[in-house]
């Protein structure tokens, strides 16, 4: 293994652990903002979490990013460092900006910018950019229609209870839901990035002719998630936590469990979802529950438009990366 494969493998693992500390907002924001933990405490079980994934998620995943999203053929080291800068570097941005985009479709760009500086739109596998594009409108569709779904059905379920009764018990509900939601990120987003060194050795000729994770890189890669979820991306905990809708633990519960059920179901259909497009889906559809005013939809509309546009600006900056680099 050359030295600068090993550079390679450590940008890879900066950028799952970015992932993780750009992501821990989504994982943790539900939680603090009902102050049924505080942050020191949320990131830490979250980041448990995220680790214990590695015993119940296959690598449907990694597979699809590693040889699902460009050309397989074309992937050298020139390709994988374009696609991590792309990613790394609006990661960085929107982290700044407090904006809670996509880890995952920074890296789908980053591969994409790379590959048609390099080669054009032939070495573009459209079939698996378009499941993946389009589950940015389906993610948090669906995640808003669980979380509107389990809110309803505990709404009613507790509608003669006490409200301090219901919030005593969903205070304890929650440390559930964050569990099982920290999980399924955990068990989506490192897959990705076990994709992109898999596909890095394998293009090296060090997987011999077959494409597969070995394991070492599969821990690695949750290990590296988990302490970055530890430190926390603070900026973005307040806009998920607080500026989408005003939440209580009994919201924070639903909102949790139904995000953890579409990364769940995701992951193992290896679809490279995003667990932000997710979480605001569900936040929003458990806000609503309550009254449609509740949710700030001045705010879930900046949030669409980042969505949106980082796809783009990855890939654009992944393009220039990879044309310095060759150059």
């Amino acid at each position: 293994m050359t030295l600068s494969i090993v550079c390679l493998i450590a940008l890879a693992l900066f950028f799952d652990f970015l992932n993780g500390f750009h992501d821990s907002a989504n994982s943790i924001a539900t939680v603090v903002s009902t102050r049924v933990l505080s942050p020191k405490y949320a990131v830490i079980w979250a980041a448990a979490f995220n680790l214990l994934a590695f015993f119940f998620f296959g690598l449907h995943v990694a597979n699809t990013i590693g040889k699902g999203i460009i050309d397989i053929a074309i992937i050298d080291q020139k390709i994988i460092f374009g696609t991590l800068m792309g990613a790394c570097a609006w990661n960085v941005i929107t982290w700044y900006f407090g904006l809670p985009t996509s880890s995952s479709h920074a890296l789908i760009g980053g591969m994409i910018g790379a590959a048609l500086v390099k080669a054009g739109p032939k070495a573009l596998i459209w079939q698996g950019i378009s499941k993946t594009v389009s589950f940015i409108f389906i993610s948090p569709a669906v995640g808003l229609l669980l979380g509107l779904g389990i809110g309803i059905l505990v709404y009613w379920i507790f509608r003669n209870s006490a409200p301090i009764k219901v919030d005593h018990i969903f205070r304890k509900g929650q440390l559930l839901s964050a569990a099982f939601y920290s999980m399924g990120h955990g068990g989506n987003d490192a897959q990705k990035t076990m994709g992109i060194i898999a596909s890095l050795l394998f293009s090296a000729g060090l997987l011999g002719g077959k494409f597969y994770v070995p394991n070492w890189v599969v821990f690695a890669c949750y290990f590296a998630i988990s302490v970055g979820t530890m430190f926390g991306g603070w900026r973005i905990v307040k806009t998920m936590g607080q500026k989408v809708a005003k939440l209580k633990p009994v919201d924070g519960f639903c909102a949790e469990f139904g995000a953890a059920i579409t990364l769940f179901i995701s992951s193992f259909m290896g679809i490279p979802v995003s667990t932000t497009h997710t979480i605001t889906g569900a936040i929003m559809g458990i806000g609503s529950v309550r009254r449609i005013s509740a949710v700030r939809w001045g705010v879930a509309g900046t949030i669409v438009w980042a969505w949106i546009i980082t796809i783009p600006c990855s890939a654009l900056i992944s393009a220039i990366a990879y044309y310095l680099i060759s150059r």
